[in-house]
């Protein structure tokens, strides 16, 4: 059944028509209250306060040692060199350590950042060394020693992950990159 378009128009004109009273939405206006304190949270049991870290120790000692190396000449870089592959051999106390926080710092801020401030002044006392034997000509002048000593840093972390009858042939191909002047590539 069709109904006649007038019929729904008001023959054809459209009013609006309001609802009762009654069938109307009351109008809402959000009421004013003061702000919700953030919830007391406990500090969580594996963060960084309830459980010292194992390596910050460990790194610290070893920036304290390398600053007290004197690598002004190549035997004084390469006891730095070796004093560096010995605490990052793959069995050592600070590489062991180094792997267990990383695993259990993975979601700890302030433990990484912990952990990486001790390996800052590692990388620091590196600097020293290797600004030192520049100095002296054991290492070629010319080059970086803030980068150098990045690398060298990132060559001994690296030794923590490689089998333990390989270290030695990393440690003097690490001391044969610090040491060598520049190669002309045939």
């Amino acid at each position: 059944m069709r109904l006649p378009l007038t019929a729904l128009c008001d023959h054809g004109r459209v009013t609006a028509r309001r609802r009762p009273r009654a069938q109307r939405r009351a109008k809402t206006r959000p009421q004013r209250t003061a702000p919700r304190p953030a919830p007391v949270v406990a500090p969580s049991p594996s963060s960084a306060a309830s459980r010292p870290l194992a390596a910050e120790p460990f790194l610290l000692e070893l920036a304290r040692t390398l600053a007290k190396h004197s690598g002004v000449n190549a035997a004084g870089l390469a006891a730095a060199v070796e004093a560096m592959a010995a605490a990052y051999a793959p069995d050592a106390p600070l590489a062991l350590a180094l792997r267990a926080d990383a695993l259990r710092t993975a979601d700890d801020k302030t433990a990484r950042l912990a952990l990486g401030w001790a390996r800052e002044h590692v990388r620091l006392a590196l600097v020293e060394i290797l600004q030192r034997a520049s100095d002296a000509r054991v290492v070629p002048s010319g080059r970086d020693a803030e980068t150098l000593a990045w690398l060298w840093l990132a060559a001994c972390e690296a030794l923590a992950h490689e089998l333990p009858s390989a270290v030695a042939d990393r440690v003097h191909a690490l001391l044969t990159f610090l040491t060598e002047r520049e190669r002309v590539l045939e």
